[in-house]
């Protein structure tokens, strides 16, 4: 006789939830009004950001471009380039399709994000087209938004891709049949996409990018002009991490993170390396460690433990300073320190 215990009974008797999806216009009445505003917020954004594989920060909201006005204008923060999101509430039209090519032109953006109810086949054709006949610096996203509940618990949001950048998915493997690749390169790729599933399979806060034949990977910082990165020199058998500064405010940014050096370096638990050169924009923070004959792959995940562990650090210590930093506070205190009375 078979005899069926009464816990596994019991999981089978359990009572589960169904999903039930919800109208869009039952959360968002408008499109300018109420979806715009609530698509804009950071933890949204966030949201949107993950699904399409981007760190996004907002620059603008219904900027105007020409007698047009763009929805949300956003940065990818790990390279500094124009994201522009359009969005709708019903299926998608002509109409908005005209404006997005209009927007992106006048913006230059690299990326365009169509988010929408649903998309027709020709619309979703037109944007795998686009994606065909544009080269890799272009990026075409579509997707779909829905609502979901399980009975009365909070409404859930879930963005859906239908259309992406036909690369964008593209296959360590592919880019290693690369000819042109020198034994070097070749062992570069192998490196950092064991130490990108070393991270997935850790659940590492990081997020980490596709992996590429070069000598360095990056990290976003959840800021433009802000990012971590992990390197790794072949020559001299030298890993490091480090955070970039770049842009027009670089200089000051530096300046303002180096008067916290002493917490920052505390915190981290290294002394660090301040690099501020004088002939150029950019400046870093960085810390290395001398590592045994790289090519020998036994050594690999030694190396990935202390990259993880110092890039969660650098990850840890700056990503809510570097959200926070004013040059505008940073002026206006050195210009009362220097008109402050003498009392030597």
């Amino acid at each position: 006789m078979i005899r069926i215990d009464a816990k596994l009974l019991g999981a089978f008797e359990m009572d589960l939830g169904r999903l039930q999806q919800v109208d869009l216009r039952k959360v968002w009445n408008d499109e300018s009004r109420d979806f715009t505003p609530w698509l804009a917020r950071d933890d949204n954004l966030a949201s949107l950001g993950e699904t399409i594989g981007i760190d996004l920060e907002l620059e603008a909201q219904e900027k105007n471009v020409g007698p047009f006005r763009a929805d949300i204008l956003c940065k990818n923060t790990l390279t500094n380039d124009w994201v522009l999101i359009e969005n709708q509430l019903d299926k998608t039209d002509h109409i908005h399709l005209g404006q997005l090519l209009t927007y992106g032109a006048g913006l230059e953006a690299v990326t365009i994000v169509w988010i929408a109810r649903h998309f027709t086949d020709e619309h979703r054709a037109t944007l795998d087209w686009l994606n065909e006949i544009t080269d890799e610096r272009f990026n075409f996203f579509g997707l779909e938004i829905e609502l979901w509940r399980i009975g009365e618990s909070p409404i859930a949001p879930r963005f859906n891709i239908v259309s992406k950048p036909n690369d964008w998915s593209r296959t360590i493997s592919d880019i290693a049949k690369n000819p042109d690749l020198t034994p070097t390169k070749q062992l570069q790729l192998k490196y950092w996409t064991k130490f990108r599933d070393f991270l997935l399979e850790s659940n590492s806060i990081l997020r980490p990018q596709k992996p590429l034949p070069q000598s360095w990977t990056n990290f976003a910082l959840g800021r433009a002009h802000f990012g971590i990165s992990a390197s790794v020199n072949t020559r001299d058998n030298r890993i490091g991490v480090g955070i970039g500064l770049s842009g027009p405010n670089a200089k000051l940014h530096f300046a303002i993170l180096q008067q916290g050096k002493e917490a920052i370096e505390s915190r981290i638990g290294d002394k660090l390396l301040w690099t501020n050169s004088s002939d150029n924009k950019t400046c870093g923070i960085s810390l290395f460690k001398e590592v045994q004959d790289f090519t020998d792959q036994e050594n690999w995940p030694e190396q990935y433990k202390w990259l993880q562990r110092k890039l969660e650090a650098f990850h840890g210590t700056f990503s809510d300073i570097v959200k926070n930093l004013d040059v505008n506070d940073y002026i206006q205190s050195e210009q009362t320190d220097s008109n402050s009375p003498n009392t030597d």
